[in-house]
């Protein structure tokens, strides 16, 4: 615990504030077309920086990803994660608190697997932006915008958030989509594995502890709806990260930011085949099926009837089509700009009520971090 609240203070502390001169400058440039020396404007050098625009631009939209990751992240940790949390009326043999005791109904490592993303979340963002620092470029910084509340269960620092988890709508269809031949990047759409909307995946005050005793778990039906619903969406978040890290790895032309995108995306793919196997978990037995007396949310049994769109113990990625005449192969999808660039992720996380409160500033900033990101191009 001492380890993770020291990372945590120091990825703070490393923050300075985001200069709307240098946001305005990235955005001014796209569409610029091609400057002297013959190279996209993106991918131009910088005056003070032997890195170009575009990869300045790519490591800025990265580094605010990952801040807005850590902090999603922070606040799991604080409930869910190891070595957090005192209990509340569980067996005092036994150092889980309820949440805790939910997510490790799905595996009985969840709560490490938790401390362990936050911790290379936040190692994440700091590095991104020493990095950047290192090369003359500007950091990223949302501090100003950590003002939505947070939950009150014990456990919680009580400090203001930047990202809100109380009032999610949950993409699922990632579930289904990797377990499907058929490609997004070629206009292939996916149903919803389970419907979650306006619903929390961290307890909101100590009363979210209370519910229906369920024979089939250890705990309650009601927490462990709270953990089913935190599960999906640590899918839905890794996998959107390493689609990410993955599209913006193409428009990169310094082969050291090469290195550190496909480094750190390689890190959100581990994360995410995690994520896939603890998600599956709530949806097969022992756990399912259940329904919560609370919130009448319902999690079926995937395997009954069997189907092999929601195929729950399946881990990897199946085979997908990739170009017509090529046979299918197994790859992380999306990976073009549309589906999976940095616009594509600023919808996606908005379209999730992650942002729910956030001002109007904050989402100017962030788009336009996105706009400079996607601009980007490969230089020679």
């Amino acid at each position: 615990m001492k380890q993770l609240t020291e990372v945590l203070g120091r990825a703070a502390n490393r923050r300075t504030f985001l200069k709307n001169s240098m946001v305005a400058g990235a955005v001014a440039t796209v569409g610029a077309g091609i400057l002297g020396s013959g190279l996209p404007a993106f991918a131009q050098q910088t005056s003070d920086s032997t890195l170009t625009k575009g990869d300045i631009a790519i490591l800025r939209f990265l580094a605010a990803a990952e801040l807005i990751e850590s902090d999603l992240w922070t606040q799991y940790a604080e409930l869910g994660g190891i070595g957090n949390n005192p209990p509340i009326e569980v067996d005092p043999n036994q150092l889980l608190n309820p949440y805790q005791v939910a997510l490790s109904n799905l595996d009985s490592d969840g709560p490490q697997y938790i401390a362990s993303n936050t911790l290379d979340e936040v190692s994440h963002a700091t590095f991104l932006n020493a990095y950047l620092e290192s090369r003359g470029a500007e950091p990223v910084n949302f501090d100003e915008f950590q003002t939505l509340p947070g939950s009150t269960a014990t456990g919680s620092t009580g400090s203001s958030r930047l990202t809100n988890l109380m009032n999610l709508n949950v993409d699922t269809s990632w579930f289904v989509r990797y377990r499907s031949a058929t490609n997004p990047d070629l206009g292939a759409t996916f149903a919803q594995a389970l419907t979650l909307n306006g619903v929390t995946a961290i307890p909101r005050s100590d009363a979210d502890y209370e519910g229906k005793s369920n024979p089939n778990f250890p705990g309650n039906d009601h927490i462990q709806a709270i953990a089913n619903v935190a599960a999906f969406h640590f899918g839905q978040i890794e996998q959107g990260g390493s689609s990410l890290y993955a599209t913006m790895s193409q428009k990169v032309t310094e082969p050291e930011v090469l290195e550190i995108t496909l480094g750190i995306g390689g890190d959100e793919i581990a994360h995410f085949l995690e994520w896939v196997d603890f998600a599956g978990n709530g949806v097969q037995a022992p756990v399912a099926p259940f329904a919560d007396s609370i919130s009448g949310l319902k999690f079926p049994n995937f395997f009954s009837p069997a189907n092999p769109l929601i195929q729950p113990s399946l881990i990897f990625p199946v085979p997908v089509e990739f170009k017509p005449n090529l046979p299918r192969v197994s790859i992380i999808r999306p990976l073009t700009d549309k589906f999976a660039g940095a616009m594509a992720a600023v919808k996606g996380l908005t379209a999730s009520g992650l942002f729910i409160g956030q001002s109007q500033q904050f989402f100017t900033t962030l788009q336009a971090l996105a706009v400079a990101a996607d601009a980007a191009q490969r230089g020679v």
